[in-house]
């Protein structure tokens, strides 16, 4: 069956928890269906449907993305269609004025399993940066550890992240103005110790559709006070740039995301991916 198919052939009434007060409009079962369709499609794309029983550590940060992805895959299970179990979990970094309460009672209202764990890696953070220096890079490692250890800890064969197309795009411009290489987010990667996958289950999903997504359900959405509040950061300025360039041609987005899976290493000045010698 394909995806169009298995979507197709499923009333939108009812469903989980999350998504039972859908508004029962047009607009929104056509957004929804959009973005089960994204999640599918990148699945069986990256292969990221699991053979035989898993558990997944779904992370929660308390942004519009990671509440969508924990929408979507709970509606994938209640389909049918994901036989793995989803662990919610929120890793509450010591940020001040973090309201604790809102996703332990959000989770525990829909019947979510969670587990929130408490690591103080702000002070880690603002202590290690310097002066006029990014957060980001520094938080994002002390975060990946405590999450692949609560996954051991838990039993769970992958780690789920909340990433979309956009920040996926945003990661290329990066890495071509900056880093001087042809790299993105994978939508699917092995940890370095090789116990873990990495999953990123939203990476066809537009940030327009999972913004609406989450407004129209009304997700308690709890602002980063960490990476998210510093102004003109250089992902913020990439951010930018994309959305002028689609602005100005829409559909440039989608093309750009398509030009990922469509490399030509002959076409390129890579020695390592192509053996010019032999030409």
């Amino acid at each position: 069956m394909s995806v169009a198919e298995d979507i197709a052939g499923h009333d939108e009434a009812g469903g989980p928890s999350l998504l039972r007060a859908a508004p029962d409009t047009v607009s929104f079962r056509k957004l929804r269906k959009r973005l089960v369709r994204n999640v599918r499609q990148a699945m069986d794309d990256f292969s990221m449907m699991p053979n035989g029983g898993r558990k997944w550590l779904v992370c929660l940060s308390g942004g519009k993305d990671s509440y969508a992805l924990l929408a979507i895959l709970n509606e994938l299970k209640w389909r049918g269609v994901l036989p793995v179990d989803l662990l919610a979990c929120n890793l509450d970094q010591g940020q001040p004025g973090f309201p604790r309460h809102v996703l332990p009672e959000f989770l525990t209202a829909h019947g979510v399993a969670h587990r929130i764990e408490y690591r103080d890696t702000y002070s880690v953070v603002t202590e290690k940066t310097q002066q006029g220096g990014t957060y980001c890079a520094l938080c994002s490692r002390l975060r990946r550890a405590n999450l692949y250890r609560i996954a051991r800890e838990e039993g769970c064969s992958s780690v789920v992240l909340g990433h979309h197309r956009e920040d996926i795009l945003e990661t290329f411009f990066l890495n071509l103005m900056y880093a001087g290489r042809l790299e993105a987010m994978p939508a699917k990667l092995r940890n370095d110790e090789g116990d873990l996958t990495v999953l990123r289950p939203l990476a066809y999903c537009a940030e327009d559709d999972i913004e609406k997504f989450s407004t129209v359900l009304d997700f308690p959405i709890i602002p980063c006070d960490l990476c998210g509040s510093q102004d003109g950061l250089k992902r913020n300025q990439m951010k930018a740039m994309l959305n002028a360039m689609e602005a100005r041609q829409p559909g440039r987005k989608d093309t750009m995301l398509k030009a990922l899976s469509n490399g030509r290493p002959s076409h390129l000045l890579d020695r390592k991916l192509f053996d010019f010698s032999k030409l």
